[in-house]
């Protein structure tokens, strides 16, 4: 397939594209600083005056739109808040407008969301069928103006999915690496209280969920990108010791990390119970569905 990628140099995008390459698809980088194209890869403008990218687009199958601000960078000051909500808002606005100048229609589009809409709970699991909460929070604000933004992708009878993402674990980035740093310091332990959900994914599940959800028709609209067995912090921060025998022991208390990360704290400190209903019901084998396979993979990979 032509395969079409905005957001395409991050993390997950370079996982993608890697994955996606092996297989022999070609890949549209969508970035405002395109780089010289190669034989699998082309480098098209978006997102500045001058960009006309639906010009080079005709031939896509699909879209893996992933762009947006990282919600991991800096304090949530106000105004970084609004880079990482306008940064979704415009880019997924650019998507919309590509898709319907384009005559020759994507069969498909896969646009980013996460499990923070779902907002904070510690009592319910959510699965894609059941309705979203009140959007309580910053991030379950994000998201719904995120996911609601697409709707005219669909409206126009496109496939369209939302993948939403849980915690991504990976050497390369993300949450994992500093989860694991005060453990490899002999100083890990649990963040909070600990009874607050983690729902992770590991980075090749992820990168499968992806490409089960291009080459699945009966996949359309919100498909949580989860493994099937969330756990509480305090089980996760054990499970790190154990899989890099070091101890759990040293605790974070909550008003430690509120006063370090302020607004921010809540990606930690908070979060909610999310299963994979969709992709299970259709049929998606998980490589990692277990939280000590998933981390004794990534600390055994190069």
């Amino acid at each position: 397939m032509n395969i079409a990628i905005t957001g395409g140099t991050g993390m997950i995008g370079q996982a993608l594209t890697k994955r996606l390459l092996e297989q022999g698809h070609h890949i549209f980088i969508l970035t405002r600083h395109p780089k010289a194209n190669d034989a699998h890869v082309t480098y098209i403008k978006w997102m500045t005056e001058d960009a006309k990218p639906e010009q080079h687009l005709e031939t896509v199958d699909a879209f893996i739109h992933l762009a947006g601000a990282s919600i991991n960078d800096g304090r949530w000051t106000d105004e970084r808040k609004r880079v990482i909500l306008d940064s979704r808002v415009s880019t997924t606005k650019e998507l919309v407008r590509i898709v319907e100048a384009l005559d020759q229609k994507p069969n498909v589009v896969l646009s980013a969301s996460a499990v923070g809409i779902y907002g904070q709970d510690r009592h319910q699991t959510f699965s894609e069928d059941q309705p979203l909460p009140p959007t309580a929070d910053f991030l379950s604000h994000v998201c719904v103006a995120w996911e609601d933004l697409a709707r005219p992708i669909a409206d126009a009878g496109i496939r369209l999915v939302h993948p939403r993402i849980g915690v991504v674990l990976t050497k390369a980035g993300g949450a994992y690496p500093l989860m694991r740093l005060p453990y490899v310091l002999f100083g890990g332990g649990t963040m909070g209280d600990g009874k607050q959900w983690v729902s992770w994914v590991h980075i090749d599940d992820l990168v499968d969920l992806f490409l089960f959800a291009l080459e699945t028709p009966t996949v359309e609209g919100p498909l949580n990108i989860t493994a099937p067995h969330p756990e509480t912090m305090r089980r996760f921060g054990q499970t790190i010791g154990k899989v890099l025998h070091r101890p759990h022991w040293l605790p974070a208390p909550r008003f430690a990390l509120e006063l370090a990360l302020g607004e921010k704290s809540t990606i930690v400190l908070e979060g909610a119970r999310v299963v994979p209903k969709k992709a299970l019901e259709n049929g998606y084998k998980f490589r990692y569905a277990e939280l000590k396979d998933a981390l004794r993979a990534i600390e055994h990979s190069n």
